[in-house]
């Protein structure tokens, strides 16, 4: 069976695409099957792709490397210098087939500068020593800086002919060659990559054969080991070798962690079907059963999964976990009773549960939403994400700012709320229908994960057939297209569950032009024209409280936030390049100004923890979390600027006239400087300058800040016209109230 996955748009944010590569021949492919087995060995956590070049036709001499790996490209090059001019990859780490891997490259693969290369101790003509760099040994090559000329003395076969600017000395355990070996010399322990300089079988190197012979083994024998492996293993390449392994190997264990990883991968139906045979009705695999229970969650086969979740509670080390689960599926389906009965049971097993008590708060009696049905035609049913508690700061502000766009009363009366994750099933369809609209919006609700559901892999837990049999007028109004770059996105469910959606609305707005062209790439011809331009809502707040802000005097502060969710997909190798960066900018904008730290949710303040142990540095700590909607808005307008990696950190503050810079690890920031014209106020969290840069554009906003809030107010306009425009074409879809 195969699946559409999403595109990699790694351009928008400016993620660092990093590569392994090899020029081999036919005869090189079995050395180069050791070298693929120990980089997996040794570094289990790294999968980038691996890309070897060769002389030959492709075909099934490479097959055996792909066995391997998930990640092997094959290109066709005469020699090795083609290396040097590798298309498509801003890092390139140049290997041998004549190299093993034994140890932890990751200070290779956080290199951003210029060649990183060894300088190796050579012998010349009269019996001295020389230090140069060997033309066959490992290189880290950014392709920022390598130009021709710089490629062309690469491949002349002498890169210490590299001006000095360019060339990274590179700690000799990198490429430590086996020739320094004599006599039976153990290879050092701290040696990361050994480099075979003769025969492996050469006399007086058997501990360095010995080291290359730990990697010679069968497919199976590779599998097994990896499986076995201590510690995080990356995703992709556990999905690779973990399946096949369980073909020749049966057994719980392993049949659970291939569906872990699955259920990662967000492939729950694969998932369930490694998981379910195994596990059956067995007790004593609580683990199983709670992950089995999870994925069959995610899929909407809500029956099945809560047999499965009360096997998985009746072990007391599962049971908090499985409860919370337990009340979040009985929430989902409209049991809110239910819900809260199991969140009890939760915190009866663990009182410190965090799930639970969160469960237990929200499906109080006194906590629902009050419902008027004596209201119901001339209410707007609201369709959304609708956070509480210590949850995301702007998924709060959000619904609210949605609601203004179309009454000035964003409460009861005027409202339903049908909460985005719960599944709408008959009951629901007939509260929906008995108001005067519905409106879907706003936030990012295309996105595959948070709460995924097998109805329409999307936010919204809607079956097509009761999407088709809402009668009254629909609205998507301010959704986003929230996949990361390089997220797997399986979206043949998600396409046709889109089509339907598009097809019943009166209304389709998504928030930048990013979602739109992403939206249209999923749609037959006839309804892409149907996709339209709406901003966000938080984006106008100036517009929709008007006189609220514009301060006539702010604080002189500035607010940084930054976001960690996702984080191996927001920073992959970089995230300790972006903390010594974001170190070197705080230092500078600190000299004259007040630098506060502005957390959206509590996961936010790793920042702050992370920057003082590294860095030694400080910050104080608004938690916005714990802020009302006017408070947060209020926060943002007084700022002198707001330095942001969530979305709702740039939009919120835009919105409110207050200058932003955003931190890009996510194509929607992109996005929406993109629709505003201002794409300088956006900087890579992958920026090798980042720290410069950013505290160049800082200090000119806090240097000229007038021109700084006009150029927002400005900015602003259009946004106005176009949310205008879309709400008075909206009032007659909907009529009076």
């Amino acid at each position: 069976m195969t699946h559409s996955l999403a595109d990699d748009r790694s351009t928008v944010t400016g993620r660092r695409r990093i590569a392994f590569a090899v020029h081999t021949d036919t005869d090189g492919l079995p050395r180069l099957a050791t070298l693929l087995r120990s980089l997996a060995l040794t570094n289990p956590g790294v999968c980038e792709d691996f890309v070897v070049l060769h002389p030959g036709p492709d075909g099934s001499a490479f097959d055996a490397l792909r066995r391997l790996h998930p990640r092997v490209v094959t290109r066709r090059a005469d020699s090795r210098a083609d290396l040097f001019r590798l298309e498509g990859y801003d890092t390139v780490v140049v290997l041998s087939p004549d190299m093993v891997v034994l140890g932890d490259i990751g200070e290779l693969l956080r290199m951003r500068h210029g060649v990183g290369a060894v300088p190796q101790v050579l012998c010349d003509g009269d019996g001295g020593e020389r230090r140069a760099v060997l033309p066959g040994g490992l290189l880290v090559l950014q392709r920022a800086d390598v130009d021709d000329a710089l490629a062309a003395r690469l491949a002349d076969g002498d890169p210490s002919l590299l001006p000095a600017d360019v060339l990274v000395p590179v700690d000799a355990r990198h490429d430590f060659l086996t020739r320094r070996l004599h006599d039976g010399t153990p290879v050092p322990s701290n040696v990361t990559v050994l480099h075979f300089t003769g025969p492996s079988d050469e006399h007086g190197h058997g501990p360095a054969a010995e080291a290359r012979r730990r990697f010679e083994m069968s497919d199976e024998e590779f599998r097994a080991a990896y499986c076995a492996l201590p510690g995080d293993k990356h995703p992709d390449l556990l999905a690779h070798c973990a399946p096949p392994l369980l073909e020749t190997r049966p057994s719980l264990g392993l049949a659970h962690m291939v569906a872990e990883v699955y259920r990662r991968q967000g492939r729950y139906d694969e998932a369930v079907d490694v998981l379910a045979p195994v596990v059956a009705d067995r007790l004593d695999a609580p683990r199983c059963q709670e992950t089995l229970g999870v994925c069959l969650m995610a899929l909407s086969r809500y029956d099945e999964a809560e047999a499965r979740l009360l096997l998985a509670a009746a072990s007391p080390d599962v049971a908090p976990r499985a409860f919370a689960q337990l009340a979040r599926l009985a929430w989902l389906c409209g049991r809110e009773e239910d819900a809260h009965a199991y969140a009890l049971q939760g915190l009866e097993a663990d009182p410190t549960d965090a799930g639970c008590h969160s469960w237990h708060v929200r499906t109080r009696p006194e906590s629902r939403e009050p419902h008027r049905p004596d209201a119901a035609g001339q209410q707007l049913a609201h369709v959304a994400l609708f956070a509480d508690g210590q949850e995301n700061a702007g998924d709060k502000v959000l619904p609210e700012a949605v609601r203004m766009c179309f009454d000035s009363d964003t409460g009861p009366r005027r409202w339903y709320p049908q909460p985005v994750h719960r599944l709408v099933d008959e009951a629901a369809l007939e509260q929906l229908n008995a108001r005067r609209g519905v409106i879907v919006g706003g936030g990012g609700l295309f996105l595959p994960d948070t709460s995924p559901n097998g109805n329409s892999h999307w936010q919204w837990n809607v079956p097509d057939e009761i999407l088709a049999r809402i009668t009254t007028p629909l609205a998507v109004f301010a959704v986003g297209y929230n996949v990361f770059d390089g997220q797997l996105y399986r979206r043949g469910r998600f396409a046709e569950s889109l089509r339907v959606l598009v097809e019943r609305s009166a209304f389709f707005g998504l928030r930048n032009h990013g979602s739109i062209e992403r939206v249209r790439e999923l749609l037959p011809e006839e309804l892409r024209d149907r996709v339209r331009y709406q901003p966000c809502p938080t984006t106008v707040a100036r517009y929709l409280l008007p006189d609220r802000f514009d301060p006539a005097r702010r604080s002189d502060t500035v607010l940084l936030n930054c976001a960690y969710d996702r984080a191996g997909l927001r920073f992959g190798h970089d995230y300790g390049h972006f903390l010594a960066q974001m170190a070197t900018a705080l230092r500078e904008l600190r000299e004259r100004t007040d630098v506060r730290y502005a957390a959206h949710m509590p996961a936010d303040e790793k920042f702050v923890h992370d920057l003082r142990r590294e860095h030694g540095i400080g910050l104080p700590v608004e938690p916005l979390y714990d802020m009302s909607n006017d408070a947060v808005r209020d926060l943002y307008s007084r700022a002198r600027l707001v330095i942001g990696m969530r979305g709702h950190a740039g939009m919120i503050p835009f919105g409110c006239g207050t200058p932003i810079l955003s931190l890009v690890s996510h194509p929607k920031l992109a996005y929406f400087l993109s629709d505003i014209g201002r794409e300088e106020w956006g900087l890579s969290v992958h920026d090798r300058e980042l720290g410069p840069r950013l505290t160049e554009r800082a200090t000119a906003i806090l240097d000229d800040h007038a021109a700084a809030v006009a150029d927002v107010h400005d900015a602003q306009k259009f946004l106005w016209e176009t949310t205008r425009s879309n709400l008075d074409e909206l009032r007659e879809t909907f009529g009076p109230a």
